[in-house]
């Protein structure tokens, strides 16, 4: 059974969901369940323990060396020289065993102004069966997914940043297994590029200095994938994420600061659909990347109400005690109509001359019916080392 799910898992992954959707007799659209899905997901997977046990915020808190998947344009401003980190993540654990993401990250300073950010994104769906109509074994195949960013981030001003960044993206799912009826599979592989801005200052509230960031990033604007030797191709997550934060040191030892992001996927809505398959609200989704991202802030087929339930909220709490212990906290929320993620986190940190250690958990707090939700329980594990400390004790 477990193979046999892990099949299944694997080509919804892959495959953007096109089935028509037609009102359940006494229920009003604005409940009906219209999920945003794409290919390649696990390029939003927030690979990092420190965001994730903040609800996933990141796109305007301090900078670090996992700023490449939140927002590049914040390593324009991170203190080191250079660093990187290895982040784990045990995906989808409460239903199988053996799919994980891994995720490497780095970045080097050029000088005060320009930073060079890179990364290595490994995502593992474990080991398939795959069978023919007879259920007869015809091959045995481990899907893997990878993504390998570059990033160029450059201050314009004592407060302000940006990055462009540049992304290949490798999908393989099938392993060149041939469909029922001879149409053949191959690998999925899409270009993208990701625009950032990141900007911070120190303000002063009721007599007190406080550090106020802001951040956006437009990222995997990129060309549609397909996986087989059919004219289909699905949207890759082309996402926008836009957030800021707050903080502030009560003393030498003890500092605290929130953070909120909003989230939102710049590919078509699913439109509804008659009795006779013609589209009776919402707008036609076979569109190009172009028209996609500008159509997705009206196409939802329940009009301005819809739209806004797409959007998602991450909001965070960090704080650090004599820069060597951290504890975090987080929330975050989907509609139910849109997918139903809703889920508490906690972490905790600890660094240490060269080297810091990341955790976090996730708590289910989704509405959903059979009131267990895939990502309970997740976890989250990061390794961090800063070059930059070792050059100053050296």
């Amino acid at each position: 059974m477990r193979k046999i799910f892990l099949i299944v898992f694997t080509f919804a992954l892959c495959l953007q969901t096109n089935a028509q959707s037609t009102l359940a007799p006494g229920v009003e659209y604005e409940d009906q369940l219209n999920t945003i899905t794409t290919s390649v997901p696990f390029l939003i997977i927030g690979p990092d323990s420190r965001s994730g046990g903040m609800g996933d915020v990141g796109v305007a808190s301090t900078p670090d060396v996992n700023s490449m998947h939140w927002n590049p344009a914040k390593y324009a401003f991170v203190k080191d020289d250079m660093g990187f980190a290895i982040n784990y993540v045990p995906w989808l654990r409460s239903l199988v065993p053996d799919i994980s993401l891994s995720y490497l990250s780095g970045y080097i300073k050029r000088n005060n102004n320009e930073t060079i950010g890179f990364s290595l994104r490994y995502f593992s769906l474990g080991d398939i069966t795959f069978t023919d109509i007879n259920s007869n074994v015809i091959g045995q195949y481990k899907p893997n997914e990878v993504a390998i960013s570059g990033a160029y981030a450059r201050k314009l001003s004592e407060h302000y940043s940006i990055a462009i960044s540049a992304r290949y993206i490798y999908s393989d799912l099938t392993g060149g297994q041939t469909l029922t009826g001879g149409l053949g599979t191959h690998a999925g592989q899409s270009i993208a590029a990701d625009m950032s801005s990141y900007f911070q200052k120190e303000v002063r509230i009721a007599k007190k200095d406080f550090d106020w960031a802001m951040g956006l990033n437009i990222s995997n604007l990129g060309n549609k994938i397909s996986y087989t030797e059919t004219a289909v191709r699905d949207f890759i997550p082309i996402n926008m994420r836009f957030g800021t934060s707050i903080g502030t040191n009560f003393d030498d030892y003890n500092r605290m600061s929130i953070e909120f992001d909003v989230n939102k996927l710049l590919v078509p809505t699913p439109p509804s659909y008659n009795d006779n398959g013609d589209i009776n609200g919402g707008m036609d989704p076979d569109v190009s990347v172009v028209n996609g991202v500008f159509q997705s802030f009206w196409d939802a087929p329940g009009g301005t109400k819809e739209e806004f339930r797409e959007l998602n909220y991450s909001a965070g709490l960090e704080y650090w005690y004599a820069e060597q212990f951290a504890v975090r906290a987080g929330y975050f929320y989907e509609h139910p109509t849109k997918g139903d993620r809703q889920y508490f986190t906690m972490g905790a940190g600890v660094k240490y001359n060269v080297f810091a250690l990341d955790f976090s958990y996730l708590i289910d707090a989704s509405s959903s019916i059979n009131g267990s939700n895939p990502l309970a329980n997740t976890l989250r594990f990061t390794l961090i080392f800063d070059f930059g400390a070792l050059e100053a004790k050296s």
